[in-house]
Order: C-alpha cells, then sequence, then structure tokens
C-alpha cells in the first residue's frame, strides 16, 4: 500500500466516524462534514489504487 491509499482509507474510516457521530447526536453539520471526508477519502484511495496499478504494469 502507498501512502495514498492509506491516507484515503483513514479518512474514510474518520469520515464514517463522523457521519454516525452527527446522525446519533442529530447534528446534520457534522453529518454533512463526515459524508464529505469519506467521499474525498475514497477518491484518494482510488488515486493511489491507480498508481499502484500504473507502478506494476510499467514493471
Amino acid at each position: 500500500m502507498n501512502k495514498n491509499q492509506i491516507k484515503g482509507r483513514s479518512n474514510e474510516v474518520k469520515g464514517k466516524v463522523k457521519e454516525v457521530a452527527g446522525k446519533v447526536t442529530g447534528d446534520k453539520e457534522l453529518e454533512y462534514k463526515g459524508k464529505v471526508e469519506k467521499q474525498g477519502g475514497k477518491v484518494e484511495a482510488s488515486y493511489g489504487d491507480l498508481k499502484r496499478d500504473i507502478k506494476k504494469s510499467a514493471e
């Protein structure tokens, strides 16, 4: 795993935690921020996956 994959996946988890916390407490803003962070994490992890695939195909 490269650093983009790790960072992306950790942001997905942090975002999910915020999203659930927002739902539990009724805080719509926290829930929204969690969803945004989770999606950003998915994008970064996908970028890391793409980098890995390109590196493997170049070998």
